[in-house]
Parts: C-alpha cells; structure tokens; sequence
C-alpha cells in the first residue's frame, strides 16, 4: 500500500511563502507528477513529502498514517535524485544494497533484493563495477535500484533525467514506464518537463507560485485546461492565445487555439496573413504568421509544408477545439 493524503500544507522560509496550502489525494499505485515553471513550489512539496524539511503547518498522510512529526526513514519512503549520489568507492551492487545494510538487513535478503533489482533494471553486467565505469544513464538506473530494494511505500523523483542527454532522457523514460507497470508501485514525480510529465503520469498535478492550479489526467489538463496557465503550460508549441474582441466575441476575454487545431491553405480560409519563419522538424512543420485579426500566430502541421518566410497564407481554426477564458483567465466551459 502506498496512497499519501496531503491536508493544508504549508511551507515558509521567513516571510517568504513557498507552499500555499497543498491539498492532494493520491492513491495506491499511482503515477502522479508535479510540473510547473521554476520556483512553483514543486521540489519543496516533494521534499516535504519526504520528511526533507518541516511543514509550517499541514498534514502528511500514508496510508492512512500521520507522518508530519515521523523522520525520512521511518517514512517507508524512497528517493531518487537528480544527482546520483552514489558512492564512487563501491561497486553497483554494494551501492544498491547500502542502505540495507545500514539497516541491520539479513545478508541473504540483501543478495536477493538487489539480484532482483538488478535483474529487473538490467544493471546484472555492471554489478562490479563503480560510478565512474558508468554511463550517466547506467549511474541513474543504479540510483533507482537502490530505491526499489528498499521496498518503499512511496517512490519519490526529483527530477531524474535532468542530467542526461535527450536520447538517454528517452530510454530512461520507457525504463520508469516500465518499472512503474511491473512494481504496481506508488511514484510521485517532479519535473518540469511536460513531455514526461503527458507520457508518463496517470495524474499530472500543475503548480504555480506555490499553489494547486489544476490536477487530472494527462488528456483532461490537455483537453479541458483550468486557467490560461495551464492551458499555456500544458502542450508544445504553446496554445495561441487571441483577444475576444479582436474575433468579435464580447462573451469571453481570450480565445485559445492549440497550434495542432489550425488548418493552413495557400487560397482560402478564415485569417488572412504572412508567413514569418518555419521550423522544419522532419515530423511536424512549425509555421508562425502575423494576421490582422490574430496578431502573432504559431500553426503545427504533420509532416513537411513548403512554406516558406513572406508567404501569403490563409489559417482557419478547428471550432470545435476554440478555448474561451473569462477575465479573470478561468475557462469558460461549455458543452462540446
């Protein structure tokens, strides 16, 4: 079992609030991530959920049991850095067991905790080896094997893969699906890459300025975004984003277009304007164009487009995916 229940929490460091009263359900076995730009909060929220520094005020709840006053260790909680923290003196495989041992953990049941994890996170060639006869990939997977053979409660990631290069990030990314499936476990996430957060997460929790501005499924924060924040947070190239009056509706503040729901015609259709420059992605071909009526606006098509800079182009929305938001940013929702 692993759900956390957290209740009004709260984090000051002077005068100089971080957390703004956190409230957050999380079930057993949930992948739950928490995203927002720098300094929303995220990281302290993960470390107080670990035991790492004090709530001002609040409860943390696992399993049902309060842990505010309870130390990191006694937590059944494990983990994963940024940095690797390993030991650069000991082999993978006393470093995955360490902590175990530091526990007072049957030698035998060291050896098959770690064979298991080892097995399960194919570090078995690297067993005797240390941190610096390891990619920075290898040196991650080592990081979170030493997590699993503690058996925790709650697996916690402050981000991960921030210091390995983009294909490694990839391969990293399945291998955490991957374990996440096979454990069944509870892990929570912190990133402030959206990309892992959509293809990783069961439940995405955005922060903003210390402060819960939306939590659903990947697919709901994409589809249907709270605020203009999430909307603009969530999804790449960011949603476009047009005053109401500038379209002629006077029921909203602004309007909001992903670039993906925007058709492009050389003859026809409803903005008129100028290609300004054209990212050329092989995938998908990045269009941005100045309209009259839209200002600065980005399109995202399939595949390759011969557009090119100073052309004349026509772009019309998909209706059906327009975002209205009243003025103080909140969705206006409406039946679709």
């Amino acid at each position: 079992m692993g759900s956390l229940q957290l209740q009004s929490i709260r984090k000051a460091f002077g005068t100089h609030e971080v957390l703004k009263g956190i409230d957050l359900e999380v079930a057993d076995g949930e992948f739950v991530i928490f995203v927002g730009p720098s300094g929303c909060g995220k990281s302290t929220l993960l470390r107080v959920i670990a035991g790492l520094e004090d709530a001002t005020s609040g409860s943390v709840r696992i399993d049902g049991a309060e842990v505010v006053n309870t130390p990191p260790a006694k937590r059944g909680i494990a983990m994963v850095f940024q940095s690797y923290a390993l030991y650069p003196h000991l082999t993978v495989k006393d470093n995955m067991g360490l902590g175990l041992k530091q526990a007072g953990t049957d030698k035998a049941e060291i050896e098959t905790r770690v064979a298991k994890a080892s097995a399960m996170l194919s570090l078995d060639p690297y067993l005797a080896r240390r941190p610096a006869e390891l990619s920075g990939g290898q040196r991650q997977r080592v990081a979170i094997g030493r997590a699993i053979v503690r058996e925790p409660k709650l697996f916690l990631f402050d981000e991960p893969l921030s210091n390995l290069d983009a294909a490694l990030r990839v391969q990293t990314r399945l291998e955490i699906a991957g374990l996440h499936r096979r454990l069944k476990a509870t892990m929570i996430y912190v990133t402030h890459d959206q990309v892992e957060a959509m293809t990783l997460a069961d439940k995405i929790v955005v922060l903003n300025a210390g402060a819960v501005e939306q939590v659903g499924s990947p697919m709901e924060l994409y589809n249907r975004p709270a605020n203009i924040f999430v909307a603009g947070f969530i999804g790449s190239p960011q949603m476009n984003f047009i005053p109401a009056e500038r379209l002629g509706d006077s029921s909203a503040k602004t309007i909001g277009i992903r670039p993906e729901h925007i058709a492009l015609s050389r003859d026809s259709g409803e903005w008129k304007g100028k290609v300004i420059h054209v990212e050329h992605l092989g995938a998908d071909t990045i269009v941005y164009l100045e309209t009259e009526q839209t200002g600065l606006l980005t399109v995202r098509l399939f595949g390759e487009h011969a557009y090119a800079p100073d052309d004349i182009v026509f772009a019309t929305p998909d209706r059906a995916h327009l975002h209205r938001f009243d003025a103080s940013d909140r969705a206006i929702v409406t039946e679709r």
